[in-house]
């Protein structure tokens, strides 16, 4: 059984999970967001947000890493692997709710992102010991899936699933959840290494909301309540989940957008519900 230990704090200790964005700019690239191993407990995961403005480059090399450049928003192309996957991006806005355009790159490679109009990038990150070929994860491979029924309904558009066997650790799903209702629910978690039970993944949200002036609520919290912490979440927050349950709820009046990065060491996604709400899947 494995639970990262870093993550789990005795009594009634506060745990830091939420960051808020950070939007420093530098040559035409802001940085909203950027969680790795040097300023969270995570082992496995890691996550950049960045925003572009049109023109602008960004480059790193994923040294040890695998990693998912999402176009969130508007047209990049991205170079990796000598391959060059030009003008990608489905959307001109988030809200649009349609599926997008990825490129998952595999270890030790130089990412290079060049925003042919003003864009929005996110880069999912997982480590890895794997050689695996470049891949552009096209908008059209990419099926809608429509979760949950009455208050507990989202809409879920998956990028790398545990099905999909061209990546080594990294799962990265979109989620968009309407006003009024909840998502990541009723409570589930994957903390444990107890397959095929349950598997564990460290996870990353990446929020938006629209309006963006909205906020939604999100609780992390274990089985011993180790980890029990409750946050505002507004508009380009991230919430960091190294263990337990984690259900987001959206305010009426506000549409929310989640990116979740998960992975850990087994790539599955086999998690465990609270059983004191799962009564609720079972409604007429």
């Amino acid at each position: 059984m494995l639970i990262n230990e870093n993550a789990l704090l005795g009594g009634n200790k506060k745990m830091d999970v939420l960051y808020k964005s950070q939007n420093e700019k530098e040559n035409g690239i802001t940085t909203i967001q950027s969680i790795d191993q040097e300023n969270s407990p995570l082992k496995y995961t890691a996550v950049k947000a960045l925003k572009l403005d049109e023109g602008a480059t960004y480059t790193e090399v994923v040294d040890g890493w695998e990693a998912c450049v999402v176009a969130q928003v508007g047209k990049v192309t991205v170079k990796a692997s000598d391959e060059v996957f030009e003008n990608i991006g489905q959307r001109t806005a988030l809200f649009e709710k349609i599926p997008t355009d990825s490129v998952y790159v595999n270890r030790n490679q130089e990412i290079t992102i060049e925003a042919i109009t003003d864009a929005q990038v996110v880069i999912a990150y997982a480590p890895s010991d794997k050689d695996l070929p470049t891949k552009l994860i096209a908008a059209d491979d990419i099926r809608p899936e429509h979760r949950g029924k009455y208050s507990n309904q989202r809409l879920a558009l998956t990028i790398l699933g545990d099905d999909d066997d061209f990546a080594d650790s990294l799962l990265v799903v979109e989620v968009f959840t309407d006003s009024g209702n909840w998502s990541s629910y009723p409570p589930h978690k994957h903390d444990q290494n107890n397959l095929p039970e349950e598997s564990f993944l460290e996870e990353i949200y990446y929020h938006e909301v629209n309006p963006p002036q909205g906020f939604v609520f999100q609780r992390i919290y274990t089985e011993d309540r180790s980890i029990d912490e409750t946050n505002t979440v507004e508009n380009k927050d991230s919430v960091i989940v190294p263990a337990g349950y984690h259900p987001v709820a959206v305010p009426d009046g506000y549409d929310s957008y989640y990116l979740n990065v998960m992975a850990g060491p087994v790539r599955a996604w086999n998690f465990h519900n609270e059983k004191d709400h799962e009564w609720i899947l079972d409604r007429d």
